[in-house]
C-alpha cells in the first residue's frame, strides 16, 4: 500500500469513499462533509492552502483505499484540522486508518500547536482511534466550525 499526496486522479474515488462512508451511517446530512464543495478537486484544493496537505492510501492497482488530510482551522492560533480521515469498507481493519493518523500527526505538529476534529459518537471505531492519539473530547466545536452537523469534538495538542 503507497501513502502519497493526493493527485487529481484520486479525487473521485476519495470523494465515493466518504460520501459512501457517510451515507452507510445515514450521515449524507447538510453540515458533513459529503456536501463540502471541494470534493470534487481535493487535490486542487489542498494544493492551494497553506500548510495544507491530503494523502491517499493506494493498492498495486492504483485503487484509493482512504485518506486523510490537515488544513489550517485558526492561523492566529496556530490550530489545524484533522480532515476526511475515511477507509473504504473492503479496505478497513488492516491498520490503513493508523498510517493515515501517524501521517497527519506528523506533519500537524511541524506545523501548528493543536489538532481539531469534528466526528459522530455513532462513529464508534474513529472515536476510538481518535482516543487512542490522545486527543482530549471537548464539549462544543471551536468557533469556526464548518460542519455544524457534527456532535463529537477533539482537540490534540503539540508539546515541545
Amino acid at each position: 500500500m503507497q501513502l502519497r499526496p493526493i493527485q487529481s486522479t484520486d479525487d473521485q474515488q476519495i470523494k465515493t469513499i466518504i460520501q459512501q462512508a457517510l451515507a452507510d451511517y445515514q450521515l449524507n446530512l447538510p453540515g458533513t462533509a459529503y456536501f463540502d464543495p471541494q470534493l470534487d478537486r481535493l487535490a486542487e484544493y489542498y494544493a492551494q492552502l497553506p500548510n495544507s496537505q491530503y494523502w491517499v492510501l493506494v493498492d498495486a492497482t492504483g485503487k484509493v483505499a482512504g485518506g486523510a488530510g490537515v488544513g489550517v482551522f485558526n492561523a492566529a492560533k496556530g490550530i489545524a484540522e484533522l480532515q476526511k480521515l475515511y477507509i473504504a469498507p473492503e479496505f478497513r481493519g488492516r491498520g490503513l486508518a493508523h498510517q493515515l493518523m501517524q501521517q497527519t500527526l506528523g506533519f500537524a505538529q511541524q506545523h501548528y500547536q493543536q489538532l481539531y476534529l469534528e466526528t459522530f459518537a455513532v462513529l464508534q471505531a474513529a472515536n476510538q482511534l481518535y482516543h487512542r492519539y490522545d486527543f482530549r473530547q471537548l464539549t462544543a466545536p471551536l468557533a469556526g466550525s464548518e460542519h455544524s452537523a457534527c456532535d463529537t469534538w477533539y482537540v490534540r495538542e503539540f508539546t515541545d
